[in-house]
């Protein structure tokens, strides 16, 4: 199978200029459909395991400039609906140490690290991205922004071979060391990660 009109007909998208509701990513930032009845019926969706497909996805993951992240599918806007952040990431050794890549592949240069109430790790750091600045346009600019990603929970094991806690009021903060610099971890509340990071977890139409 080739080419990206082939690519688009593996999964029928509602026939509406912008799309909502129908696509996911997961906390283990996998990309999920999810049709009419996981709608109606609060399901998580049926994980896309067709790796061509998923490179497609990842390579057309875009936001605009009100934090909305979505998959451009030829000329519709397939909005993302993020069950964390808009941002998964492993950490994987590179031969030297570790990296850190997200679920599209890309490295992510850490700055520090953030746990909350349930203990989840964050990651924050910068990372390339693309934005939609002008949807009439459209133009679109590649920019090294700060982000903030889920750790995935196969990975907390090893970050906490890199962390020094501190018990804290809700959650844990202290240090932790990354290719050989010591970066601060610092708790958050979970509802406060959205607002502070810029991001829309649940896009919705009419919000431009």
């Amino acid at each position: 199978m080739n080419g990206r009109t082939s690519l688009r007909s593996l999964i029928k998208w509602p026939n509406v200029p912008d799309c909502f509701g129908w696509l996911s990513l997961d906390r283990r930032g996998q990309w999920r459909m999810r049709d009419e009845f996981a709608q109606k019926n609060h399901l998580s969706g049926q994980v896309i395991s067709h790796t061509m497909l998923n490179d497609y996805i990842a390579r057309n993951y875009l936001s605009d400039q009100l934090g909305r992240f979505f998959f451009q599918n030829g000329p519709q806007k397939v909005f993302v609906s993020l069950d964390s952040t808009p941002w998964v990431a492993r950490i994987i050794p590179d031969g030297k140490g570790f990296k850190l890549i997200t679920q599209r592949q890309t490295q992510m240069q850490p700055s520090k690290a953030l746990s909350d109430e349930r203990g989840n790790i964050y990651i924050v750091g910068y990372l390339n991205q693309t934005i939609l600045q002008d949807s009439e346009s459209p133009t679109f600019v590649k920019k090294e922004l700060q982000s903030i990603a889920l750790l995935h929970d196969h990975d907390l094991d090893r970050f906490s071979e890199m962390a020094k806690l501190e018990e804290q009021a809700c959650s844990y903060g202290g240090s932790w060391e990354w290719q050989g610099e010591k970066l601060p971890l610092d708790p958050i509340h979970s509802e406060e990660l959205a607002k502070q990071f810029k991001f829309v977890k649940q896009p919705e139409p009419n919000t431009l």
